[in-house]
């Protein structure tokens, strides 16, 4: 059954194709059927580090024509990699691990091949980001990536700061060299929101620490080996407090009938004018009534 796959997933791939493929972030087996047959039917394997490429594919009993297509020569290579598309080759892009192009060189390459008038598709696969949510306990169905802080306190500071109230669940990267100085950052400025340290996602030496930010600063603090290794941060969203879920227009409206309505009738027209829901106006003006 897995050869039938996999020989389907060489069957369907394309001449003349950018393929974009995602590599294991850590365990070799998170590797897919389909990104095995483009990295064994592709002409040319750009690669970021053209030795960590060739460990992978010599796990897997493959060979292939490596080329470095690394951040500070991109633009260059591009050109080359067109032409090899233009000569009716299968060219495939990896980066060391995960997706290439996200927080990895990629991006610049794609944007060219596809202007030259080339393919280029995406084979998906492992993914910290994704992987580290999907464990973190968040609800919320959206959330924002980040990529890797800033390396300078300020700036890191700055953007802290921006997400001291935000609603929804933020995903970003950290060094081990940085971790303590932004999890100290991050104390000073939310103590008590909670934070997931995910490590080593895949790996021997995999961790998952939850907790409020303080708690997790005091956990890395205490372990070194929570120091080491790759690093993905997920910040859980703001407490809501209650009635904030009401834009401040509406709270406005409401604030002015009720002064001059019966509480009931002040509700409904604030509903209507608003469009807000008439029993949260009615129980934020209940809620002000109690607090005078």
């Amino acid at each position: 059954m897995i050869q039938k796959h996999y020989q389907k997933a060489c069957d369907s791939l394309s001449a003349q194709t950018l393929y974009v493929v995602a590599t294991p972030i850590g365990n070799l087996a998170d590797i897919t059927l389909r990104a095995l047959a483009v990295l064994k039917t592709a002409g040319i394997i750009c690669a970021e580090d053209t030795r960590v490429t060739a460990q992978l594919l010599n796990a897997y009993g493959l060979q292939g024509k490596l080329v470095s297509v690394r951040e500070h020569n991109e633009q260059h290579m591009a050109d080359k990699i067109i032409q090899y598309l233009s000569d009716g080759l299968t060219v495939a892009q990896v980066s060391d691990a995960g997706t290439p192009a996200v927080c990895d060189p990629g991006a610049k390459l794609a944007e060219r091949v596809r202007e030259a008038g080339y393919k280029v598709v995406p084979v998906v696969g492992a993914s910290a980001v994704m992987g580290a949510l999907s464990v973190a306990g968040v609800s919320e169905p959206n959330f924002y990536f980040n990529g890797f802080l800033p390396p300078k306190s300020g700036e890191r500071q700055k953007l802290l700061a921006q997400w001291a109230e935000a609603g929804y669940p933020i995903v970003m990267f950290e060094t081990p060299h940085r971790i303590e100085a932004a999890l100290a950052d991050m104390a000073s400025l939310f103590p008590d929101r909670q934070l997931v340290l995910a490590r080593e996602i895949s790996k021997t030496f995999e961790t998952f620490l939850s907790g409020t930010v303080i708690e997790i600063q005091a956990a890395v603090q205490a372990d070194s080996n929570q120091t080491r290794g790759e690093m993905v941060l997920i910040l859980h969203p703001a407490a809501k407090e209650k009635h904030s879920e009401l834009p401040e227009a509406a709270q406005q409206v409401m604030k002015i009938l009720a002064s001059e309505l019966p509480t009931k009738q002040a509700a409904d027209l604030a509903a209507k004018i608003s469009g807000e829901s008439k029993k949260a106006l009615y129980d934020l003006a209940l809620m002000w009534k109690n607090q005078n």
